[in-house]
């Protein structure tokens, strides 16, 4: 059997990444695939939080049959880094919803990686990102949304924001539509910006300090990433590690 060459920045899927970091892994194993039956419902979470200094790469194939659902929660914060990627297929009536962030400082390299495949007619989807980063950290989310040529009444939305906490950092978004039917409802956005200065003089004036300001702020920013988390003890053990990552990097 041939050994799959390692990627190139030439390659749309790796071109913000760490390729160094990827190299030590490589190669990478087998995706984790997820098969949704018909008119189930699934839900699934990650914690991504890798030592210091090293890499993973957490793949995942996803197929939800007709009438059915998934729902996938992700904090991407650890390692050197740190790689998502879903490859999602839907079936008709079907729907995926994917919430995550990425929470970075340091070195580190975070990536979101999607494509979300609306195969047959009146599935639905919705994509949320939210990013924050710090010192000479790179975070990346790179999506697609690949409607069928006969996935009529598709309605699906990506919505990418990042938070940047020091100039050196660097926030990578690429949503992308590709559609072949003419009967959809799709949406994307990205933004990339800083703490509101303002909002930080007024929490400033009411004697609070720099650092307690900025960590509401960014609380705030994430609020509702994990909201829907089902499972109680998941959700208190995402948003506990994304509240230490943010305290650590302000």
């Amino acid at each position: 059997m041939t050994a799959l060459a390692v990627p190139t920045r030439r390659q749309e899927e790796w071109r913000y990444s760490d390729l160094e970091a990827v190299a030590s892994l490589w190669p990478l194993p087998a995706p984790v695939r997820i098969d949704v039956a018909d008119g189930e419902a699934a839900r699934h979470h990650l914690l991504q939080d890798a030592a210091e200094g090293t890499a993973a790469v957490h793949d995942y194939v996803i197929t939800i049959a007709d009438g059915a659902r998934c729902d996938f929660h992700v904090l991407n914060i650890g390692g050197k880094l740190g790689r998502v990627t879903f490859a999602v297929t839907l079936g008709k009536g079907s729907h995926f919803e994917l919430n995550g962030a990425i929470i970075g400082g340091g070195d580190q390299v975070l990536e979101i990686i999607t494509s979300v495949t609306h195969a047959q007619p009146d599935s639905t989807s919705g994509q949320t990102i939210r990013s924050i980063l710090g010192q000479r950290a790179t975070g990346s989310y790179l999506g697609s949304i690949n409607v069928a040529r006969n996935a009529q009444r598709t309605d699906a939305f990506q919505s990418v924001k990042a938070m940047l906490l020091d100039r050196t950092a660097t926030a990578n978004a690429k949503p992308e539509l590709e559609i072949y039917a003419d009967d959809v409802k799709c949406a994307h956005g990205a933004t990339v910006g800083e703490l509101d200065k303002q909002a930080l003089f007024y929490m400033a004036s009411r004697g609070m300090d720099p650092a307690t300001a900025k960590t509401l702020l960014l609380k705030a920013f994430v609020a509702g990433v994990f909201d829907d988390v089902s499972d109680e003890a998941a959700k208190d053990r995402l948003e506990a590690a994304a509240i230490a990552k943010l305290e650590a990097l302000v």
